[in-house]
């Protein structure tokens, strides 16, 4: 097994996991098989619990695992499976450790951070890095680990008058991690661990000059933590200066050969484009030894890649898509939902333009408090081609989805609900047309006389953490020649993933389907609703799975597909192409890979 190990340094936000996923798809492209690992110094046990706007959005694995977003990078990059093992974290460790000091593992040893924590963190990624991902049973070649933080920034590791070094407050938990794969390195040997360190090259506009004085900084701050840099890669604005490739090689001590510029491109998709360009994949197959090994080709095969990126750029025709959210602000909270609409108008040649609209300022009351904002949104709703309300957990800003989601009824406008946007769009239904003026959910009124949306009864009400319906599940199309089965090529039943604690109460399936909504998706149970239509709209569709994180660049999802065709036109012609896949009695899709089950 051969390692890559991606840190950063300088500041937050340089894009490393952009950066190894892209590493990933190189050495892919070159005929290896790839997997990843992301580290998360944090002590939370995974990422379920934590708020979009600490850390962007929760990814959800086929297993159930809730993590990182870079993970949602890795397997949109790579095609590949992860698992909840590939996200590490302190918590994680820390609870491995404690559990093995409890059942006597470590013989009445002290236990320290040095050696079981470190060796902990050791034997998990070998443990992981061996499973296989990309729905074979061979293990990968390379792992790509990322680790997460960052080093030789302010903050992180300050240098003292003396040249000694201190931690930064709150990073502290970072250091077993550096300890660790310090020892790492070594313990795999020299060939099998690569080191690339992303870090900044700003231009100070004061003087128009690259200023490498940070970089050099970073890779001081690297190598006093036992670290030492294979490969540079540095983030910029505009392409280095090759006097600036030669200071950075003079002052870090890294061939000239080793630096690699990742500048401002047009898409993240000319990434691997641009590390390939600057023979990327020849420093990293050179240093882990893989370079004359004869399964590697030397020149990486990026062709769907080169075809994406210049689409991307030429597109022109627009697209407006109304995003509905309470996390507007923050791009991250819904990043995988973003990567998956402009999948699929790639795919169907139209220019994406996301228009963000906080639900709060579509209330009633926002037009009194803020009226310049109330006036904004419902602008840019009235504005948009489609409209689409994603997942979300509590009640901030829900009468704002739920006008959103009766404007696009009554307005015939392209609608799709994600998980708790499928909800509003029942409450809004059985308000407006079923005449039930106090239909809730109980998650906003426990009190509510007309529950339409439940606590599953398999929750938990005293643990929030990993206590979620998650992970991949089945649904059945209980009806053929719906848009969404159509849109799955005639699919009997689909796995998706989900996250959710509350769901479409069963009890009231029949009055709402009496009053017209259809619930074409069922649960193997069929008492749990997993996809809503209106038959006699354009395109309203509500899922309570999230299909966004089975979306890939090559393999857009089915119903961002229906999204974006219905908001340009296309959705006749795209239901005809996509119904005329041939079907056999038990035909499924998996959305990682179709399948015939016999």
């Amino acid at each position: 097994m051969k390692y890559v190990l991606v840190t950063g340094g300088v500041v937050s936000g340089l894009g490393k996991g952009v950066t190894a996923s892209s590493i990933g798809v190189l050495l892919k492209a070159c005929g290896l098989r790839v997997t990843s690992i992301k580290i998360d110094p944090y002590l939370n046990t995974d990422a379920g619990t934590m708020s979009p706007f600490e850390h962007g959005e929760v990814f959800v694995l086929d297993d159930g695992g809730e993590v990182d977003l870079d993970l949602g990078n890795y397997e949109r990059f790579l095609d590949i499976k992860l698992t909840r093992d590939n996200n590490i974290t302190t918590g994680k460790i820390y609870q491995a450790v404690i559990d093995k000091e409890r059942r006597g593992d470590y013989l009445g040893k002290t236990v320290q951070v040095v050696p079981h924590i470190t060796n902990e963190i050791q034997e998990w990624i070998e443990r992981v890095a061996m499973n296989p991902v990309d729905g074979t049973d061979k293990p990968a070649d390379v792992c790509v680990i990322e680790l997460g933080g960052t080093i030789g920034k302010n903050g992180i590791l300050h240098h003292l008058h003396n040249n000694t070094a201190i931690l930064g407050a709150g990073d502290i938990e970072s250091m077993p991690f550096i300890e660790a794969l310090g020892q790492f390195s070594y313990r795999v040997g020299a060939g099998n661990f690569c080191l690339v360190h992303v870090s900044l090259v700003p231009v100070l506009n004061v003087v128009g000059e690259q200023k490498t004085k940070p970089t050099q900084h970073s890779v001081r701050g690297l190598r006093g933590l036992g670290l030492m840099p294979d490969i540079l890669a540095c983030r910029s604005t505009k392409p280095l200066e090759e006097n600036v490739k030669l200071k950075l090689s003079q002052f870090c001590q890294v061939p000239v050969s080793n630096i690699v510029n990742l500048h401002d491109v047009t898409n993240i998709w000319h990434i691997p484009l641009l590390l390939r360009d600057q023979r990327a994949h020849e420093a990293i197959l050179r240093v882990l030894g893989l370079w004359c090994v004869g399964k590697v080709s030397q020149e990486p095969k990026l062709s769907e890649w080169t075809e994406r990126g210049s689409k991307f750029d030429k597109l022109k025709s627009p697209v407006r898509i109304a995003m509905v959210g309470k996390y507007t602000g923050i791009s991250d909270s819904y990043l995988s939902i973003l990567k998956a609409l402009l999948h699929a108008s790639v795919a169907l040649d139209r220019k994406l333009v996301v228009d963000w609209v906080p639900s709060c300022d579509l209330e009633d009351s926002a037009a009194k408090e803020t009226p310049d904002a109330y006036e904004k949104a419902w602008d840019l709703l009235k504005g948009a081609n489609g409209v689409l309300v994603p997942g979300g957990f509590g009640d901030r800003g829900v009468q704002g989805k739920i006008l959103a989601a009766k404007y696009a009824r009554e307005k015939n406008v392209p609608y799709l609900g994600i998980c708790l946007g499928m909800q509003i769009a029942v409450i809004e239904y059985a308000r407006s047309v079923m005449n039930l003026c106090g239909a809730n959910s109980t998650e906003f009124d426990p009190a509510t006389k007309t529950p339409c949306v439940i606590f599953m009864p398999e929750g938990s009400t005293t643990h929030m953490g990993a206590t979620m319906r998650l992970g991949s599940r089945r649904t059945f199309f209980q009806v053929n020649n719906c848009k969404s089965a159509k849109l799955y090529a005639n699919a009997n039943y689909v796995d998706e993933r989900h996250r959710h604690r509350y769901e479409v109460n069963p009890d009231m399936v029949s009055e709402f389907e009496k009053a017209g909504l259809s619930f074409v998706g069922r649960d193997e149970s069929g008492r749990r609703m997993e996809i809503i239509e209106l038959p006699a709209h354009r395109f309203f569709v509500g899922t309570q799975f999230h299909p966004e994180f089975n979306s890939r660049p090559g393999k857009p999802s089915p119903l961002f597909l229906g999204l974006i065709a219905a908001s340009s036109g296309q959705l006749e012609h795209l239901l005809q192409r996509s119904s005329g896949t041939v079907s056999s009695p038990s035909r499924c899709i998996n959305r990682h890979r179709s399948c015939q089950v016999q």
